[in-house]
């Protein structure tokens, strides 16, 4: 918003909230140690040019998270408007794509989008918009398709100054103009679209991957430029340099932001308070994993009003367990298991969260099957 490129706190915060969540799923989706957390790409032609050359980065990147598991999802000649119908071909193909490289579509749990519209034509806003109601669609379908996917991470086109003559395959200003779709469909999430909340399992939670975008060879403010060399003969495709770029674009934003680092790198926590004396109280459960419930044993400071919650990996409140003021000494109280509307939860990971005051501590814990 503004121009400021910055995500406002609330939207980060809760990105934080859920990258802080993610742990390791078997096939099933279920919560395991020994499975793994797995980003996948979603897109076109591009898009699997510019990943396939990142998975190989990623997967030997030395402080990879070692549960990380990293796919290829993108397949030629699926544009936007092909994969937004439920149908269509292209999701049975991830789905293959997926259990190729041993894993399913329960255990995805990260996403990056890299769409476009084919052959778009018409004056701003005509394409832009097409594309932003797109990309609407495809993050719904997401949701859908892929059940345990919580954050999903959007990138327009790169530079298509070259797309020129006989081709005209996606000129600009079309690539340009892309990156208002992307803003736009990640401004209507955080303007509290019904049709894109991840708090209502929706949509994933949804920002900006790397813009890719610049002006040939005008550079950019950090430098970067598009030249010829970086392109197939048809002006669109990215050649093995254009590739290499994105590539190398993507890890350092995996390997760099908030909401990624915690599960990319296998940091346990990013912005998540752990337990310790530093914050004036302590937080433990027990036992995990639970099946039945778990008791909660806290401390909080004489006469601070403190709060009990449950949270889900999706950054979403459960149910409150309890609240009340401190007394400087141990407390105690037991979850049963269920939500606000006194139904079981069902199997996966959750945090117990203590607010005291302003602070906040969490500990994460897995809740199994009952049966």
């Amino acid at each position: 918003p503004g121009g400021s490129n910055l995500r406002p706190p609330a939207h980060n915060a809760a990105g934080i909230a859920i990258a802080s969540a993610i742990a390791p799923l078997d096939t099933f989706g279920v919560p395991d140690p020994a499975g793994a957390v797995v980003l996948i790409s979603i897109g076109m032609s591009n898009t699997t040019m510019e990943f396939s050359h990142f998975v190989s980065k990623a997967m030997s990147y030395p402080a990879r998270s070692p549960q990380l598991l990293v796919i290829d999802c993108a397949q030629g000649g699926q544009s936007a408007d092909r994969i937004v119908n439920p149908a269509a071909p292209y999701w049975d193909f991830v789905n293959t794509r997926l259990r190729l490289a041993g894993s399913s579509p329960a255990q995805v749990q990260a996403v990056w989008l890299k769409e476009a519209i084919a052959r778009p034509t018409g004056p701003f806003p005509v394409s832009m918009d097409t594309l932003m109601w797109d990309l609407g669609t495809i993050a719904r379908l997401i949701e859908q398709k892929l059940p345990q996917v919580r954050l999903c991470y959007l990138s327009s086109r790169i530079y298509a100054g070259y797309a020129t003559g006989v081709s005209q395959l996606n000129p600009e200003p079309y690539a340009y103009e892309s990156g208002f779709a992307v803003k736009g469909i990640i401004m209507a999430q955080m303007g509290g679209a019904d049709s894109l909340s991840y708090a209502l399992g929706r949509a994933p939670w949804l920002a900006w991957g790397p813009y890719l975008w610049a002006d040939g060879l005008t550079p950019r403010a950090d430098g970067l430029t598009w030249p010829c060399w970086d392109f197939n003969n048809d002006g669109t495709h990215p050649a093995d340099f254009g590739r290499e770029l994105v590539a190398d674009s993507l890890l350092r934003f995996f390997t760099t932001d908030e909401t990624t680092v915690p599960w990319f790198l296998g940091q346990s926590t990013a912005g998540v308070p752990e337990p310790g004396s530093a914050n004036g109280f302590e937080l433990a459960i027990a036992p995990n994993p639970a099946r039945e419930g778990v008791e909660i044993a806290f401390t909080a400071p004489a006469e601070a009003t403190w709060r009990v919650e449950i949270i889900d990996a999706g950054g979403r409140r459960v149910a409150e367990v309890a609240r009340g003021t401190g007394h400087g000494g141990p407390e105690s109280r037991r979850w049963s298991g269920c939500d606000a509307g006194g139904a079981a939860v069902r199997p996966g990971m959750y945090w117990v969260r203590l607010t005291v005051g302003a602070r906040q501590v969490a500990r994460r814990f897995a809740v199994l099957d009952r049966r």
